[in-house]
Parts: structure tokens; sequence; C-alpha cells
């Protein structure tokens, strides 16, 4: 077989290629078990075996099926563990929990506990995420748990202790399990100060009175994840060893039904809880609450846990369950479940068609994008015609030309002007942002392109009252010489110009080169601030400071998982993959400044926050406006979903979130994507922020 491509050579632990890009000698001229070899033996993935091989990944896993299919590749697994697998889906499955990891019960010289242990660290590090608030139990295998979680290289995590203290004669006590996984973490611990069991209901509530115990308890209230053990209620059970049980009578006489201990609450096989005596003089979180915590990770094995984890289960305070195969097979039988047994078939290892290839240069190219237009090249003319037509309240042509528009209703005389500009294809933006306490004049170019100079000048020339005007524009070049040159012919008719360019954009440039960067959908917190400053008939010194003040304290960063397709050509602006999205994507139809596998929206919401907190050096107490931006295509659900998510981080981080706007703003046509902008307030740009204004595309007051 040969292949057309030019051949890279890649070194690997045991597979390197020869400087010719040649297979190794020992594999012969066989480039299925090279790329066998590449994939099972070394574990790299599709895309570094194609790079290395010189080859395309689709060949790849041409190679990859065909090898198995000749009986170059014979997978087998261990017994044990695919017993442990079978097992996990169908726990999973029965009881509709979100996750199950089963393992061997038999484990060599290593202990149940330690094993449960670094299973259960494995859990945790899979459900965790930077900023989450992580409860935790105690008990030997939630210490064992909390041994084996290594440093994950999240940030801003919080350690809550679950309960209150329990005797110091055990090593596994709750404070001993929070102080080492906050360690493990790197995380921030808050302990809780009481014990878990004190003398009395009264005690309790006089307790639950102080301070410092409320405010420890209400960080109860935020855990997004909990990880404890299941105790059953033999004698020598992790709640006897506690000091729960003063004397055997109290089990005896007001647990009778109980089952299990969950947090050092009890249920009953049905997994309701069983209130006894101890009830109100429990310190700690309760069973109500535990149920609606996101992840609930409950880590416990051995077969006489079976009724208790069985009873965890039934009553829903696990959503996540690790256990050993024993354990698990035992909790099946026990709720009349037959256990199923699991064979592997034959399959490649992936799928070689989950999504439509790109096309290369000489191949069949994609179909055009449908589109609502008529003559592409009256597309923008049309689109501002309408908007015309639609806002009458609100905008108004400047001598009959419909890519100059001003504000309807005209600024009191003496107010500084403000006028913004920029291509068309950003709709709402710059159209939207004109109107009381926004922008008075908006000139409007091309699609992506940068509007004239004459046009800017007309805007600003309808706008003058004699306080001068302020141009507020993106930092692109074309926008950067046009309105220089605007600036010029103003003033050349005695009218006072000041230019502030936005620099949002952080994926752009570093820090450290600021001006170097894009004015993106945080040009709309610019021109609201700077809009504000003007209808309070500042000077037109105050209102470009105010305006460069609020452009420094304003960063964006966003994602695009499919390209825009322009009016003229209908056809995408770029390729993606069916598995990658552009991390940094401009908005002008350009990729991103990194290229990125797919993944969820929570983790994207992560690598934009921590990009975004970084930057702009965000400290506790800080008070921010958050913008949560559609590039086009991307609906208000996913919105709210990375909402969600930004709002979990910035509390985690005690950040206020003064007010947050969600929805498209500053789109790029019809890109699928997100962009995310947050502004740093201080008591004077939050008062700007805040005041009513009124364009159709943004309004408040």
């Amino acid at each position: 077989m040969t292949d057309a491509r030019p051949k890279r050579a890649r070194v690997a632990k045991d597979g390197t290629a020869a400087e010719d890009g040649r297979a190794p000698l020992r594999f012969g001229d066989d480039p299925l078990l090279w790329a066998a070899w590449l994939y099972y033996e070394e574990g790299l993935t599709q895309s570094e075996i194609a790079a290395a091989m010189g080859i395309s990944r689709p060949t790849v896993v041409a190679y990859l099926s065909e090898a198995r299919d000749c009986g170059i590749v014979n997978i087998s697994i261990a017994g044990d563990r695919l017993r442990a697998l079978s097992l996990a889906r169908q726990v999973a499955e029965h009881f509709g929990l979100r996750d199950c990891l089963v393992i061997p019960s038999d484990g060599g010289p290593r202990s149940l506990i330690e094993r449960l242990g670094d299973a259960g660290a494995k859990a945790l590090s899979w459900h965790l995420r930077s900023g989450d608030s992580v409860g935790i139990g105690w008990g030997r295998t939630t210490l064992a748990v909390a041994v084996a979680v290594p440093d994950l290289g999240l940030k801003d995590l919080r350690v809550v202790q679950a309960t209150g203290g329990t005797t110091a004669a055990i090593p596994y006590t709750p404070e001993a399990c929070a102080t080492r996984l906050s360690e493990a973490l790197s995380a921030r611990m808050i302990p809780m100060s009481a014990p878990a069991i004190v003398s009395s209901g009264e005690m309790r509530d006089l307790l639950l009175q102080e301070p410092v115990l409320q405010e420890q308890m209400s960080e109860l209230d935020r855990i997004d994840t909990i990880v404890f053990g299941v105790s059953s209620l033999r004698p020598n059970s992790t709640i006897h060893t506690s000091g729960f049980f003063a004397k055997a009578l109290d089990q005896r006489d007001h647990y009778r039904d109980a089952v299990g201990s969950l947090a050092g609450r009890f249920i009953d096989v049905t997994g309701k809880p069983v209130i006894g005596s101890l009830e109100n003089r429990t310190i700690g979180i309760e069973l109500a609450r535990l149920k609606t915590v996101r992840t609930r990770i409950g880590v416990s094995g051995g077969f006489d846990k079976v009724p208790a984890i069985l009873a965890a289960l039934r009553g829903g305070y696990i959503n996540v369950l690790v256990t050993d195969a024993a354990t698990a097979e035992g909790i099946l039988r026990a709720d009349g479940v037959e256990v199923r047994r699991q064979s592997l078939t034959r399959r490649p290892p992936s799928q070689p068609d989950r999504g439509k290839v790109a096309a290369a240069p000489g191949e069949v190219p994609q179909p055009d994008v449908k589109k609502l237009l008529n003559d592409p090249r009256d597309a923008v003319n049309e689109s501002l015609e309408g908007a015309l037509l639609a806002f009458p309240d609100h905008i108004r042509t400047i001598d009959g030309s419909v890519r100059a528009i001003c504000r309807s209703r005209p600024a009191a005389p003496g107010k500084v002007g403000l006028v913004i500009g920029g291509g068309a294809g950003h709709e709402p933006l710059f159209l939207g942002y004109v109107g009381e306490g926004l922008a008075d004049a908006v000139a409007v170019g091309n699609v992506f392109s940068a509007p004239p100079p004459d046009r800017i000048v007309r805007c600003t020339r309808q706008v003058s009252t004699g306080a001068g005007v302020l141009h507020v524009f993106g930092n692109y070049t074309g926008d950067l010489m046009n309105f220089e040159m605007a600036a010029e012919m103003a003033a050349a008719e005695g009218i006072d110009v000041r230019a502030v360019v936005t620099t949002d954009d952080v994926a752009s440039s570093p820090a450290s080169d600021r001006a170097a960067r894009r004015g993106t959908a945080g040009n709309i917190f610019v021109f609201k601030i700077a809009g504000a400053a003007c209808e309070m008939m500042l000077s037109l010194d105050e209102c470009e400071r105010i305006a460069r003040k609020a452009n420094a304290c304003t960063y964006t960063m966003g994602v695009g998982l499919a390209p825009c397709s322009l009016p003229e050509t209908r056809r995408p602006s770029f390729r993606l993959g069916p598995d990658e999205i552009e991390i940094g994507i401009g908005i002008h139809g350009e990729p991103g400044v990194v290229r990125s596998v797919a993944m969820s929206a929570d983790d994207v919401a992560d690598r934009i926050m921590d990009a975004l907190i970084e930057d702009a050096g965000l400290d506790p107490g800080a008070r921010v406006g958050i913008l949560i931006n559609s590039l086009g295509a991307t609906p208000m659900m996913e919105l709210g979903i990375l909402n969600r998510r930004i709002r979990q981080r910035l509390e985690a981080r005690d950040i206020t979130t003064v007010r947050s706007w969600m929805g498209h703003y500053c789109t790029s046509l019809d890109m699928t994507g997100a962009s995310i902008s947050l502004v740093v307030l201080d008591e004077e740009l939050e008062t700007l922020l805040l005041r009513p204004c009124d364009g159709f595309g943004f309004r408040q007051g």
C-alpha cells in the first residue's frame, strides 16, 4: 500500500519511526501490525498514530479494524474484570445511577478497604470540577478515599466536613477525613466546630445559634459533590466505633428498624429515615439535604454491607456507587434481580464515521448552507431596512442612508455624542445599542468590514451638540484606519473627537500586550457604560476616561463549535472535524487560537472562566457583570447551561455577580458557539452599568 502524503518521523517509546518515515524494522513491511502496536501497546491515540505513520486518521481506523478481523489483534479481558464491568453496568441500570464502579473482590495482598479507597478516589476525580464544594463523611473507607486522592490540579475547591466530630480514639474521624482530602486537593477546608452527637436536644439548639457554627452549617447547602461510606449496624461497624451508641440499649430500643447509617443518620430497608433518640442531638448534614446534592458518591463494600447499601440505593442517597463485585452481586440478588453474564463482541476499536469527515482540497465540497436571502449583495441593506421598520421608536436613518443610523429621539443640547460602528453580520451589534443611555449613532459597513470614513463623519456630525464626540470601536485594522480618518475630517469642521478602542478578547493576545487584543462581545459593556456617562452630561474628558476604564476592566473569551457561512459564498468559513472545537474564536469567521477536542458545557465554561479569572486577577470579594453571548446559532438553552456553571465558579470564589445578561448580543452570522464576557466593577462602573437605557438590543430600567 502506498500513501502519497509526506511522511513525518515521530519518536515513540518502542515504535520509533525511521528518519525517512518507514516502519521500525521489527514490524517489517506490515502497517497493520505497526498501527496495532502503537494503539494497543503504546497507548497512542488515532491522531497520534496518523502523525507517526504519515497517514490519515480514517486510514488508521481502517488499519485497526482490519488488524482485528485478520487475527493480528486478539483482545481478551481477565474474567474477574469482565464480571466487575458487567455488574457495574447492571447495577447502574437497575438503580438509575449516574455512574457505578465495581472492583474485583479478590485483589491480592491489598485490603478491600484500600482498593475501594483507590476506586473511590478515581470516581471522585471523574466527577469533581474546579469551583466545586465537596462534602465528606467519615469512616475507614472514606479515609482511604481521601488518602488515595491525587492532586487533580483543580482550582477554587472547598472541602466541607459533613458532620460534627467524633471520638478521637479512632483515626478516621470526620476531621481527619476532611483534612486529608483538603490537603490532597489543595482546597480550602470548612470544619464543623461541634461534636456530631451532643448531650441533649437543648444543647444542640444552643450550639446551632452560635454564629461560627451557623456559618459552617450553611456551607452544607453549597455542596456540589459528597463522598461518604455506608455503615452497617454490626458491633464493629463505624457507627459503633465512632461513639454514636453510648450503650447497647440505644440501638435496640430506638433503632430496631434501622439497617444502616449514612453520615450519622439512620435508614430502614426501604431507605426511609429512622427517627430515634439521637436525631435531635445530631449535628451534621441531614438526609433530606443529602439527597439534593448533585453528585453523591457512596463508597462501601463487604458482604455484610449489602442490606445497608441496598437501603441507601432504594432511598436515592447514592447516585455514584463504588463497591466490589461480590457486594454488587449480593445487592442485585437481594433486590430480586437476576445477575446477567456478559461476553465480548467483535467490534472495531472506534467508529470510523461518527461524523462527516471534512472535505480536503480536491474532494467533493459540502453543500451550500441554506439561508433566507434574496440577492446576497443586497443582504446588508435589506436587513437594515427591516430593522428600521421594526424599531422606529429607537432608530432612524441619517439623511436617508440605511447605513448611517441615529437614535429616534435627539439627545439634549450640550451632551457628549457617542458614535459606534463596525461591520454587519454581528447583529444586534452595533445597531441594537443605539438609544437613550447608549450610543447616539452607528456607522455600518459591509459584512465583517469597517464602515468608510465619510459615513462615520456623517454620524459624528449628526450627534455633535458642541460638547464633543466620543468614538468607540473594535481593535481591527480597517476600523482603526477609517475611524482615525473620520476623526481628522471632523476636527477640520471644528468637532472635538476622542477615540476609545475596545480590546477585551483575552485569547487574541497576552495581558502584557493588551493593546493588541481584539474587540469582541465585551464591546457591549463599554458601549453601555460610556453611553451612561454621556447621558449624565459629563464632560468629554470624563466620558473618555470612563470608557477607557470600562475597556480595561472587560474580559472576553469565546468558543466555536461550527463555523459561520458568508451570504455570498454560503460555505463554512473554516473546517472543523466532527469532534473538534475552536477555543478563543473571533467574530469575523476566523478560527480560534487553539483547536481542541469537543468537551461538555461545564468543561467549556471552566476553560473560559479559568482564563478570565486569571487574566482579570479576580480575588474573593470582587463584583462583576457577566454577559453570556450566543455567536449566532447557539440557543438560549445552551447559554443557560453555561451560565449555571459560570455562576457556580464565581460563587465558589466568593465573587458577586451584580447582574448577568444572556442571549444574542454580538454574533458572527450563523456561527455555533458562545462567548463569555465579564466586567470588573467598582462603585463608579457599577452605577453606570446599571443606569437605565433603551436600545432595541439592550434595555433596562
